[in-house]
């Protein structure tokens, strides 16, 4: 018996009219579709009337469903992978089962179709020559300001997903870190009541609080400009010690003596004074 394939098929994040007549034919043909809430796909599949099996899989029961959906597929059983909206595997459990699949030798097909990552990425105005997403982050305050942090440098446009009641502690934490950056908000994507707010995130704070959060959100960040990133490294030295100075070189791939003489002539003292302080080291 062949074995089955798993086809990851996206699904409309707001307008139904954007579900493509490939996604329609594999959900009427495959043996099971995988949902992440079986409740909100069956209007979908009702809408279009699909009377195909419907099964769960979702956070929650990753670890148990996962090699239930992969005995099935190596049966000769074809499954359609589903999340309430959008592409399957972005953000989502999808991604463990494509790697079991991967694992086991079963043939994946992935359907093109809505990503509200990209298409916030365009409306938002910033450049699509180099992104980074980076989903949702942490929900703990602590984790989230640690990984922003790690983000404030980036040089390329960030693209970031969050749930309505934590919109407003996301646009506070970017204006900590990112202080005067600009931003983009988009909100309810590909809907009747699609809203795209450009602007830094202190006015996206003061609008949103008095507007609300309803909707589903994604969060876009411009990258740090050359000009600012050069500046930052500039002046980075400034706050360290010597030694701490000579390590920074070192650890990013110069040896002694270079790091050594960079140090020099960037805080414009003797060599000998430098050295000492690399000996160490």
């Amino acid at each position: 018996m062949d074995e089955g394939i798993l086809y990851i098929c996206p699904t409309p994040i707001g307008n139904l009219d954007d579900i493509t007549i490939r996604t329609l034919n594999t959900l009427k043909e495959v043996d099971l579709i995988a949902a992440e809430d079986t409740r909100h796909t069956i209007k979908l599949l009702n809408h279009f009337d699909i009377s195909t099996s419907l099964t769960s899989y979702h956070e929650h029961n990753v670890k148990t469903k996962g090699p239930e959906l992969i005995n099935k597929l190596l049966e000769g059983t074809n499954i359609a992978l589903v999340s309430d909206a959008g592409m399957p595997g972005i953000s989502d459990p999808g991604e463990d089962l494509v790697k079991l699949c991967i694992k086991d030798d079963i043939k994946v097909e992935v359907l093109p179709g809505a990503t509200a990552s990209i298409i916030a990425l365009i409306l938002s105005g910033m450049p699509t020559d180099k992104f980074v997403f980076e989903g949702f982050l942490p929900s703990k305050k602590k984790d989230r300001l640690k990984r922003l942090d790690l983000l404030k440098t980036e040089e390329r446009t960030i693209i970031l997903y969050e749930a309505p009641h934590r919109l407003i502690s996301l646009l506070t934490d970017i204006d900590e870190i990112f202080k005067d950056r600009e931003i983009a908000v988009l909100r309810e994507l590909t809907k009747k009541y699609q809203e795209v707010f450009r602007g830094t995130s202190k006015e996206g704070i003061d609008k949103f609080t008095k507007q609300g959060t309803k909707g589903e959100f994604v969060v876009v960040l411009k990258g740090m400009s050359k000009d600012k990133l050069r500046k930052l490294e500039e002046d980075m030295w400034k706050d360290m010690t010597i030694k701490e100075h000579i390590k920074l070189y070192m650890e990013n791939g110069f040896s002694k003596k270079q790091a050594t003489k960079k140090v020099s002539k960037e805080r414009k003292i003797p060599k000998r004074e430098v050295y000492k302080e690399s000996i160490d080291i």
